[in-house]
């Protein structure tokens, strides 16, 4: 984004968590969920889009969970993806 732009879109919100472009539970410890993300399919050339959507969002779930309320729920999404991917890879064999 654009410096100008996250300055315009997060004008008088000083105070409050940046919940658009560093919201707190995808930068717990020290990289972030999305730079993880990107670094474990980079270079991954047997894996179908719709399969990689599936495992970023598992990962992203599971990464997730700890620092969130409703931690159940987020390991329960999770598990949803990692079951829609091994069955694409089922369907698949």
């Amino acid at each position: 984004m654009a410096k100008w732009a996250e300055q315009e879109w997060h004008q008088g919100a000083i105070d409050q968590p940046n919940m658009v472009d560093k919201p707190p539970h995808y930068n717990e410890g020290t990289i972030e969920c999305i730079v993880a993300m990107k670094a474990m399919a980079d270079g991954v050339l047997n894996v179908s889009a719709h399969e990689a959507y599936c495992w970023q969002n598992a990962f992203k779930y599971l990464w997730r969970w700890p620092y969130k309320e409703k931690r159940l729920q987020d390991l329960k999404k999770c598990r949803w993806y990692l079951d829609r991917l091994i069955s694409e890879l089922e369907t698949d064999q």
